[in-house]
């Protein structure tokens, strides 16, 4: 199993376990040690991954790090852990104190669902206030597996990983500025944009009329796009099934299983949006489609383990 399997197949468990993972304790066995293992360490062995390390901070005693990945003998990543209903803003003040009296470069703060990777880019030896990544296991995306990977054993790379985290961070915040900006334009924004088409002076009226245009546009543009890039999918899947169009059979009424299931039309055209959208990654012959009472899916090999949608 490859590591993007791995890490997909921890992300399906979550929903069926954390109900029974009470405790913190808990969440690490179920949910944080798979996952330190698909990073290709032994959880079980303290020469690769030491819990409870101590992280003795000033005059003050006994404290401890939930996890630290070790590599000769030193400690590279940090990784402290919470209950899965834990709130990680109110805790990454703990995380902070261990990273700054410790050699590791790399902090992580999870409840085993949400993981905060953190670094020290704005001043050495102390650990930045935000994480440079942030990754949902509920809401996994490709790209952000891919930087996880960074984090593998068998591809660790202090000076890889540091050279993307600046860039990571800034478009992580960028991303949510953006977002904000356009679901809510603010007043900046709105005249940025409005004294571009507008000679006029942008009274608060004025301003307020801008603030509806420029939402407006944006989501009508967003969707353009959006409708845009399905039709050209749509349309590249069509021309090679119309070149390869073959007679099929039908099979007669006693032949037809009896099982109340249609694949209907609309499924068929999502799966061959999906199927065009993924060509250029798998060969088309793999990418399948299964059809049952309760969902319509589509997959890699037939194999659910794979299931991309």
């Amino acid at each position: 199993m490859d590591f993007k399997d791995s890490i997909k197949q921890i992300s399906e468990r979550i929903d069926t376990l954390k109900a029974n993972l009470p405790t913190e304790e808990a969440t690490k066995t179920a949910l944080i040690m798979p996952f330190i293992n698909a990073l290709g360490y032994d959880v079980f062995n303290p020469l690769e991954v030491l819990p409870e390390m101590c992280c003795d901070i000033g005059t003050k005693k006994g404290e401890k790090i939930d996890y630290a990945i070790m590599r000769d003998g030193e400690p590279i990543i940090l990784i402290e852990c919470k209950h899965w209903e834990q709130d990680l803003n109110l805790h990454d003040n703990q995380l902070l104190r261990y990273f700054n009296v410790s050699k590791a470069k790399f902090g992580v703060l999870t409840n085993g669902i949400t993981y905060r990777f953190y670094t020290d880019l704005s001043e050495p030896n102390i650990m930045d206030e935000k994480p440079f990544l942030e990754i949902n296991m509920l809401d996994l995306k490709d790209t952000q597996i891919e930087e996880l990977k960074k984090f593998h054993k068998s591809y660790f790379d202090v000076d890889m990983i540091l050279s993307s985290a600046s860039e990571l961070k800034y478009m992580g915040e960028l991303r949510t500025v953006i977002g904000k900006e356009f679901t809510n334009p603010s007043p900046d924004f709105v005249r940025f944009f409005g004294k571009q088409v507008y000679d006029g002076v942008f009274t608060p009226k004025v301003l307020e009329q801008f603030s509806t245009l420029v939402k407006r546009t944006i989501n009508n543009y967003v969707s353009d796009i959006i409708s845009d890039r399905l039709k050209a999918a749509i349309k590249d899947e069509e021309q090679p099934a119309e070149q390869n169009i073959t007679t099929v059979q039908q099979p007669t009424d006693e032949e037809q299983p009896d099982n109340g299931i249609v694949t209907t039309a609309e499924e068929l055209e999502a799966f061959y949006i999906v199927k065009s959208l993924l060509r250029n990654v798998f060969p088309v012959e793999r990418i399948t489609y299964k059809d049952t009472r309760s969902y319509f899916g589509v997959s890699i090999d037939n194999n659910v383990r794979k299931t991309v949608c």
